[in-house]
């Protein structure tokens, strides 16, 4: 496993770390978390990614009971959760968003389900237009004075949100932003790659980039439509084959054709290869997988491996194959 630095702070994450996100108490449940689990730790990983909304609080019973089971030592490994969906099947106003309250209440929440004294990262789930930047910054720094918390960041904030955060903690002496959990994969960069590119230098701004396979459209499995065993074929998931497909206009199955081909013709499994792409950004600091079976996770970390296996003119053949 390689290790890299979460922005400019000295915490050291897995280059590959797992998550729990449309899997844990829904698809899978506390056996099959733990074996997935363990594997991922029998191979370096030290960061497992959570959040409240998760199965309406669910994936963090599961993952915390897992990672009480496996014993591991506290201080070998991060745990982390986001505050904004709300825990509860229909949430009232105060049981979603920013608001102090919430940001407090979530954060007591996510501690007893995850089984754990403090979390290592806390991220804002999206901005809250409801919220002002300058209470959620507040109440995030209490929560880190307090021990409960360690690092804190944004997930899918514009960057003019963030850059209010770092003013508003600059101003007053307070913890800024760490770190930014944006979707980076070959079919969407234009977040990681244009819009937050000034933020790595100015405030040292760390990624922990989710869904690096496009929700599995990069492996190729919905190259020829959506089975009913899927992910995008489970009941309740309309939404995310909505989401993920896009519509026509998108040509994002076009694209996944001709990059699963190339892959094809480079010999290697499709899942690693984009996986590899998104380790090869000096400005990700770890990539999140998720996988239902341990022999998923197993090929997904091949991807390490695969970083440095290729030029630059095969990476510039996947870039313009998918764009």
């Amino acid at each position: 496993m390689q290790y890299r630095r979460l922005g400019s702070s000295g915490l050291q994450l897995s280059a590959l770390s797992f998550g729990a996100w449309v899997t844990f108490g829904t698809r899978i449940g506390r056996s099959e978390a733990r074996e997935l689990i363990a594997a991922a730790w029998d191979h370096g990983i030290n960061f497992f990614d959570n959040a409240e909304g998760y199965a309406d609080g669910e994936a963090e019973r599961v993952m915390g009971d897992v990672l009480a089971d496996l014993r591991f030592p506290r201080d070998s490994w991060c745990v982390s959760s986001k505050v904004f969906f709300g825990a509860a099947k229909d949430p009232r106003p105060t049981q979603k968003g920013l608001s102090r309250k919430h940001v407090v209440d979530a954060c007591h929440g996510a501690l007893k389900r995850l089984r754990v004294d403090y979390l290592d990262l806390y991220f804002c789930h999206r901005p809250d237009p409801d919220s002002p930047i300058e209470e959620t910054v507040w109440a995030m720094d209490n929560l880190i004075r307090q021990g409960k918390v360690l690092y804190w960041g944004t997930s899918e904030w514009p960057a003019a949100a963030i850059r209010e955060a770092h003013k508003i903690a600059r101003a007053h002496h307070l913890h800024a932003p760490t770190m930014e959990q944006p979707q980076y994969n070959l079919l969407h960069r234009e977040r990681v790659e244009l819009e937050y590119a000034p933020l790595y230098s100015e405030y040292g701004l760390g990624t922990t980039i989710w869904s690096p396979l496009a929700s599995g459209l990069l492996t190729g499995k919905y190259n020829e439509g959506v089975s009913n065993d899927s992910r995008l074929g489970q009941e309740g998931y309309g939404w995310l084959q909505r989401w993920v497909l896009g519509d026509a206009e998108s040509r994002r199955i076009e694209r996944t054709r001709k990059y699963t081909a190339l892959a094809q013709e480079l010999g290697v499994p499709p899942a690693p290869l984009a996986i590899a792409w998104c380790l090869r950004n000096p400005h990700v600091s770890t990539v999140l997988l998720g996988a239902t079976r341990k022999e998923q996770l197993l090929q997904n970390l091949e991807a390490l491996d695969l970083v440095e296996r290729f030029d630059e003119s095969i990476w510039a053949r996947l870039e313009a194959a998918t764009s």
